[in-house]
């Protein structure tokens, strides 16, 4: 019997910084979107890269704003790999278009490219892969595959006609922050979404951000514009601009939705930016401890540092290679005896109850369901102290015999 010592899965890292910020919000007479979250906006886009980010109340209103200014909707198809968490699919069907799942290649958590090939079709308009905890996608294999479809490509508006082929959308909500050697996750696919949720790396409590690439024949600072608009009610004026002196008179230009991100979010997520190089420097840390310890078994881990390929390190997934479902449930309730959080990453959406409805089957993504069965992730955070990794090393080795 393991003595109890009470190791959570992914609380937020908050420290007199974040704390010192918000209060200064709180106490500025502005705490709803203003001059904070304009100010986290730039630095984020300066941190990826880009020339502009716009900051949303969650990753999941990211990339739904960004499919509803690319115009996607009825009619259109976009692919989504079976294995993801459902934001990646719902937002999808929030917008009308057609959810196509594709399996993920055998033992691994990307999309198999033969069938994200074979799954294109002349009404694709949009690729969302998933860069599941932390590990950016082979983007170079996807953009290939778009280039090699671009005859199949019918644009429905100007900034489709502007891409001219297929537009690929990162769900990076896991992957603030990891790298393709010098090229930032934010740079390298058409638009990319990041989430500032809870239990994200970097947190704003809620929250998240979009960032996009340069495209010829789209002006920047309109696009900004696009999605300042769909995110606070088609309002050509935010709340800062209308106070103003006596510029009090908006419009509405659509009847858009409401998720813009506040000042006091844009303040947690201003001192987590600045701390965030030690964050990651602690996280992989940890990363390489729970790898030298695991090395003898017989697991598979996911890869976070290969090459120029550096990971936000965001969750620690391992597969039980030896392990049943059953027993992979065991081992989970096992942990939790000992004070242990572990959590799974995930349950492939055509499990869930809301796509089978949809009409997906999971023998169908026989590949996904292999990662799925003997998936377990052990808590991987910036508090974590030594003896607290230790303490899960000793506990899971035991649990796994």
């Amino acid at each position: 019997m393991c003595s109890i010592h009470k190791i959570p899965f992914s609380p937020p890292d908050i420290t007199e910084e974040e704390v010192k910020l918000v209060s200064e919000a709180l106490l500025s007479g502005w705490i709803t979107t203003g001059p904070k979250t304009k100010e986290f906006e730039k630095k984020i886009a300066e941190y990826c890269h880009t020339d502009k980010a716009v900051c949303l109340n969650s990753a999941t209103a990211c990339m739904e704003m960004i499919l509803r200014v690319l115009g996607v909707g009825p009619g259109d198809e976009v692919i989504v790999p079976a294995y993801t968490y459902t934001a990646t699919a719902s937002v999808v069907c929030h917008v009308g278009a057609k959810l196509v799942l594709v399996d993920v290649a055998p033992g691994a958590f990307e999309m198999d490219y033969d069938s994200l090939a074979a799954a294109i079709t002349s009404n694709t308009k949009v690729i969302i892969p998933v860069d599941l905890g932390g590990v950016i996608c082979n983007y170079n294999k996807v953009f290939d595959i778009v280039e090699s479809k671009k005859s199949l490509f019918r644009p429905n508006n100007d900034i489709q006609k502007a891409f001219g082929r297929i537009i690929v959308m990162a769900d990076a909500a896991h992957a603030f922050g990891a790298h393709v050697g010098e090229k930032m996750c934010g740079e390298i696919a058409d638009f990319t979404s990041f989430s500032f949720h809870a239990v994200k790396n970097l947190t704003t409590a809620e929250g998240g951000a979009l960032t996009w690439r340069n495209v010829n024949g789209i002006d920047n600072d309109w696009l900004y514009n696009q999605f300042q608009l769909l995110s606070l009610h088609g309002q050509s004026k935010d709340a800062l601009a209308k106070m103003q002196p006596g510029a009090w008179e908006y419009d509405i230009v659509m009847p858009a939705f409401k998720c813009n991100m506040t000042d006091i979010m844009a303040s947690i997520g201003l001192a987590q930016l600045k701390r965030y190089p030690g964050l990651l420097a602690r996280r992989r840390e940890i990363i390489e401890r729970y790898n030298n310890a695991l090395e003898p078994y017989n697991v598979q881990v996911l890869n976070h540092f290969n090459g120029d390929h550096i990971s936000s390190g965001h969750l620690y997934i391992v597969r039980l290679l030896d392990k049943t479902l059953k027993e992979r449930n065991d081992i989970i309730v096992r942990m939790a005896e000992c004070g242990i959080a572990c959590n799974v990453h995930y349950k492939p959406l055509p499990m869930m109850t809301a796509y089978k409805s949809l009409g997906f089957d999971i023998a169908d993504f026989p590949n996904a369901y292999n990662q799925f069965y003997n998936e377990i992730t052990l808590p991987l955070h910036t508090r974590l102290a030594d003896e607290d990794v230790s303490y899960v090393i000793e506990n899971f080795k035991q649990t796994i015999k």
